[in-house]
């Protein structure tokens, strides 16, 4: 038996599969290994972008958390700098009265106890939170902490040591709140 087969009549070709549907149809060979580079490229950039931000927000966090830290630690800044004007205050008064001697008044010497006391206490609460004096005298004079009031001529000292403090330097964590007032030494 022989099949008939009519020349007019053509084949119709296999329909594409859905892959072939979807594969870009490469003119040159190679093209596609072009196209996943470029893709790699393109991933490694958008990844490298993706860490820098991520890194910048991790910046921007401690940032932030450290400038609350801050704020809260330091909110009482200008409270704390007008406290100690009162254990200034204090250390006046215990300068103001006579030098305690045997015999004295017991009215003076009780006022002196009960300045004296007053003042431990009122330092220990400073320090408790964080406020604490300096005095500076006998140390190398420090800008950072010091306020020059008066340069004298020493030969007993060398030059830059504070030889006098009227003031001490107050600090609150560690911050200066208020300079020492001094006296600095110079060569005669």
């Amino acid at each position: 038996m022989t099949q008939d087969t009519d020349p007019t009549q053509v084949e119709a070709p296999a329909e594409p599969t859905p892959a072939e549907q979807t594969a870009p149809q490469a003119e040159h060979p190679g093209q596609g290994d072009a196209r996943i580079l470029e893709l790699e490229n393109a991933v490694a950039e958008f990844k490298e972008k993706w860490l820098r931000a991520e890194a910048e927000n991790h910046n921007l966090m401690a940032r932030a958390k450290r400038d609350v830290e801050d704020a809260r630690q330091y909110a009482v800044q200008k409270f704390a700098r007008d406290v100690v004007e009162v254990s200034e205050n204090l250390r006046r008064a215990l300068a103001s009265l006579p030098p305690a001697q045997e015999g004295e008044d017991s009215v003076v010497q009780k006022m002196r106890e009960g300045i004296e006391s007053t003042e431990r206490s009122f330092l220990a609460i400073l320090e408790r939170h964080g406020i604490k004096s300096d005095d500076p005298a006998g140390k190398p004079f420090d800008a950072n902490l010091h306020q020059a009031m008066a340069e004298q001529p020493s030969a007993e000292h060398a030059n830059g040591t504070v030889i006098q403090a009227w003031t001490p330097s107050w600090t609150l964590h560690g911050r200066l709140l208020k300079p020492a007032m001094v006296v600095v030494a110079k060569t005669p």
